[in-house]
């Protein structure tokens, strides 16, 4: 089995003992993104939309470094702590996956890290 641990300054850095994401095989995982600006390692500001887009870029970011794209995903999962978000993240989300969107669990946590609002994972394709 391969396996290439993926670091890249297009997504922040682990806050904890994970990598952004790992290739095996031909399949990238990527960890769960939270609304972390990579270049200072805070929060964006704003609500679900400026959070949701930020998670989205950084997941795009993390994706292409490790020869990947957001049209490669084939499951996503999106944590939300407040489902009253789930349409505005709903409408940036579609912006990334406009055409054939991948298949997707949705769910309401009790928080996440650091107070986001949002955290999405990816499974993708490498090539």
């Amino acid at each position: 089995m391969s396996r290439t641990v993926i670091r890249t300054d297009r997504g922040p850095r682990a806050i904890g003992p994970y990598s952004q994401a790992v290739v095996s095989d031909g399949w990238v995982y990527v960890s769960g993104q939270i609304p972390l600006d990579p270049a200072t390692g805070r929060m964006v500001d704003g609500g679900i939309t400026e959070q949701t887009e930020r998670v989205l870029a950084n997941l795009t970011g993390i994706l292409e470094a490790a020869g990947s794209s957001a049209s490669r995903v084939l499951r996503a999962t999106v944590y939300l702590v407040d489902m009253g978000d789930f349409e505005a993240m709903n409408a940036v989300y579609a912006r990334y996956f406009s055409s054939d969107p991948p298949a997707r669990v949705c769910v309401a946590v009790a928080a996440l890290p650091r107070g986001a609002r949002v955290e999405i994972d990816a499974v993708a394709r490498t090539g």
